[in-house]
């Protein structure tokens, strides 16, 4: 038993280092670099038509969501690169390839260093802060609606991605765009936010691949995932 209770304790140390790790990682920009307040129009009123009309796309959701869908968009709730890996096979996986795993932290961090003030400038209600009917499956959040950060960093992470593996591009555009819309189906977003979400990580992925720092350490991250997989 005291085997098992010693590796136990070990993993634990393991996964709660990780996830240290993670929110240790430093952003590659952040909004003093991209000012999205700039460059997105300000969100609809809350008594505007497309808001209306976009709560009742929500709700349309919301009953007609099958329980693969619910699973799927509490899956992607978790903000992080590995959501792709149905797409990219088993080998894809944050213990073969920690460099990359290290680099996509600090793509993840640069979403929420970008997204975040320009989400409290606007501070647009979610669905469920602007209508008691929308039962969201997914983890509240009280942080602005617009645009939705994780179609923003899935975004991010489908362009980057893609441009390390061009031979999977169609694959993981599409991944992303599924990824994008789970926050819709989770009940957590407008589809105005996610739409929103798709132009900001396209134009925060355009910074960083022009940018020398943010390179050197993507060929480091494209050089270990490609040979892992064999490419």
């Amino acid at each position: 038993m005291k085997r098992y209770a010693s590796l136990a304790a070990g993993l634990l140390l393991l996964i709660v280092g990780s996830a240290a790790q993670a929110e240790d990682a430093q952003p590659f920009v952040t909004n003093k670099d991209v000012d999205l307040t700039m460059i997105l129009p300000r969100p609809p009123a809350n008594d505007s038509a497309q808001t209306k009309a976009e709560l009742g796309e929500v709700l349309t959701l919301q009953v007609t969501r099958t329980p693969e869908m619910v699973a799927a968009a509490v899956a992607d709730a978790e903000e992080n690169v590995w959501r792709f890996a149905d797409v990219m096979g088993p080998k894809f996986n944050k213990e073969t390839l920690p460099k990359f795993s290290a680099f996509f932290d600090r793509v993840v961090a640069t979403e929420g260093a970008v997204v975040d003030p320009a989400k409290d400038v606007w501070k647009r209600p979610r669905p469920h802060q602007l209508s008691d009917l929308v039962k969201p499956v997914v983890k509240l959040s009280s942080s602005g609606s617009w645009p939705s950060g994780h179609a923003t960093v899935g975004t991010m992470m489908g362009i980057i991605l893609s441009d390390m593996v061009p031979e999977k591009r169609a694959e993981i555009m599409a991944r992303a765009a599924e990824y994008a819309h789970n926050r819709e189906v989770g009940g957590i977003h407008y589809a105005s936010d996610i739409e929103m979400g798709k132009i900001s990580g396209s134009v925060i992925a355009a910074v960083l691949l022009n940018r020398d720092d943010f390179k050197a350490e993507y060929d480091v991250a494209k050089a270990e995932l490609r040979s892992d997989l064999g490419m």
